[in-house]
């Protein structure tokens, strides 16, 4: 059943997220709340029930409709994570077949479900694009440089005798200007301000900003999201010479150190393509890749989806991307990233 979009209905969807060992981040309520404040998509929320009427699972999808992309539901727009929570199968298979009847009513290309290890027989798994890493952070500062590899370890120390300062933020500037930057550079666009001043008030405290700066210049900045014992080092932006000068490292240490702080004791460092550079970088950090899956079910096209910087087909757009000035990129990449989910 569709869940009504209400704070009564939101408060009850978060406890049972909050009761379940399995979930994430992007299953929780405040993710509708930002999409729904930041685009207008339409976010149907799922979810299964006992005869007792308490819910047995849950489902979040968002739907896009984009002349550029196609039309589709995905389980989490804009994020890495998501897809179903059911306390047991027959909840499970109840909400995969309310997707299949919600895409097949709104006349969807597929329904995608992002890092889900398994779905129903009709849906077909893609596991060979992403990989996820994460791993404990020691308590103490002596430990957890122990944890970090030995090459790696030694980068680290280095960052730390560069003189770089370290704050904790609530504004959006410099980060946005930093991420802006890093993004127009890989040739992507960036998703509008508003979204990511959306997830500063919409989660509270639960997202945060770290900057490092060099004689009070930004050099590197990251969002994050705390989530029960984690934190996620979500979107990271910096000037050029910052991987040079070893201010990238210094973002990922202080994080480590105030995740520590706050009581957190696992770093879930997300997810990267495989075999690119940022896998490699993460891989240097001593956290194995664990293979993330997307499940598909096809209902408008025959053949899966390719939406990501890979394709060939995006090639000529991305080295075009690459050249813009970037106010330029940040007034047009609205008009395009709202689709990019």
């Amino acid at each position: 059943m569709l869940l009504p979009d209400t704070p009564a209905a939101s408060a009850e969807w978060d406890d049972y997220a909050a009761s379940r060992p399995d979930a994430n981040f992007f299953q929780l309520s405040g993710w509708r709340e930002v999409v729904k404040r930041s685009f207008g998509h339409a976010c149907p929320y799922l979810a299964a029930r006992r005869a007792d009427g308490k819910i047995s699972g849950i489902l979040p999808l968002t739907e896009i409709d984009s002349r550029l992309f196609g039309h589709f539901l995905i389980s989490t727009g804009f994020s890495v994570g998501g897809g179903p929570l059911a306390s047991d199968p027959s909840a499970l298979a109840e909400l995969l077949g309310e997707a299949e009847e919600l895409g097949r009513a709104r006349k969807v290309a597929y329904v995608e479900l992002r890092d889900c290890a398994e779905a129903g027989q009709a849906w077909k798994a893609k596991g060979d694009l992403y990989a996820g890493f994460e791993g404990p952070i020691a308590r103490e500062e002596a430990d957890n440089l122990k944890q970090i590899p030995r090459k790696q370890r030694a980068v680290v120390r280095k960052a730390l005798e560069q003189g770089f300062t370290v704050a904790i933020e609530r504004t959006i500037q410099p980060f946005f200007d930093l991420y802006a930057r890093t993004l127009r550079d890989h040739g992507t666009p960036i998703l509008p301000r508003r979204f990511y001043e959306n997830l500063l008030t919409v989660f509270g405290n639960a997202c945060e900003i770290l900057t490092v700066r060099k004689d009070g210049v930004p050099t590197a900045s990251v969002m994050s999201f705390y989530y029960r014992d984690k934190v996620l080092p979500y979107y990271t932006g910096s000037l050029v010479e910052a991987r040079r000068s070893g201010a990238n490292d210094m973002m990922y240490w202080a994080l480590m150190r105030r995740a520590v702080e706050r009581g957190a004791t696992v770093f879930d460092f997300g997810r990267s393509k495989v075999g690119t550079g940022p896998y490699s970088f993460k891989s240097n950090w001593g956290f194995s890749p664990r293979p993330i899956t997307h499940q598909y079910l096809l209902i408008g096209r025959d053949t899966l989806p390719n939406l990501n910087p890979t394709n060939p087909r995006y090639a000529k757009i991305i080295a075009a991307w690459q050249r813009l000035p970037i106010p330029v990129a940040n007034a047009i990449s609205p008009f395009i990233s709202r689709s990019l989910a």
